[in-house]
């Protein structure tokens, strides 16, 4: 990307809580290697790729909500952990589960799933063990899930672990569209939920899986097109 990066794109963004902090450090070391996104167009044509893969979530997020009821308990999740093998401490995964819980309800939405088996993918590398696991256990989301990380390494023009407005702004300014300003304005302000004028990689998931086109309703309509 162009321009360089001034120490005055964004205040330093510290993390609130242990799991924010291993999140940080994971893509700061993933950043390291960089990326293979040449623009903001280039990404946008990855949509329907990336659509496709997500939606290969929807077997594995059926297949553990035991109860059927749309969304995935504390005792569901730890359950997927054990039978997917993946290799995280207790406090990991309550943290992991209260972090993706957006709504509060105790449950894990399909939506909220798909950003937490992402999380679950950037932090992988703690564990070659893991890392194993997880390529044995779902080599489609792999890739898919890589591409994600991928984009936010590409907006992350001077790698501190979160994206700031002006990354942002640069990043569709040179994608040549005519309303760039204001579609880097609104782009943003759906990846910064908390409105402090930096975006980690939590806040980056949830605004991509909409703009991809994942509708948290889909499990319902499908439910309802099988019993027609």
């Amino acid at each position: 990307m162009g321009s360089a990066v001034t120490k005055s794109d964004a205040q330093e963004w510290v993390p609130e809580t242990k799991l924010e902090a291993k999140i940080k450090e994971a893509m700061q070391r993933r950043e390291s290697k960089g990326t293979t996104m040449k623009s903001f167009n280039s990404i946008i044509l990855k949509f329907p790729k990336i659509d496709e893969g997500l939606r290969n979530c929807k077997a594995i997020f059926q297949e553990f909500d035991e109860d059927s009821n749309g969304s995935i308990d504390h005792s569901e999740l730890k359950n997927c952990f054990r039978k997917l093998e993946i290799l995280f401490e207790e406090e990991e995964i309550n943290d992991l589960f209260q972090a993706c819980d957006i709504n509060e309800d105790m449950g894990i939405t399909f939506t909220e799933f798909i950003v937490l088996l992402c999380l679950v993918y950037l932090l992988k590398d703690d564990s070659s063990t893991l890392q194993k696991k997880w390529r044995l256990g779902m080599p489609k989301l792999e890739s898919t899930f890589e591409t994600l990380v991928d984009t936010f390494v590409f907006l992350d023009e001077n790698k501190d672990g979160h994206v700031s407005r002006e990354e942002m702004f640069r990043a569709i300014d040179e994608s040549g569209e005519r309303s760039s300003g204001r579609i880097a304005m609104k782009r943003f302000e759906e990846m910064d939920w908390d409105k402090n004028g930096m975006v980690n990689f939590k806040e980056f998931l949830f605004a991509f899986t909409q703009w991809v086109g994942i509708d948290e309703n889909e499990d319902d309509d499908d439910d309802s097109n099988d019993k027609a």
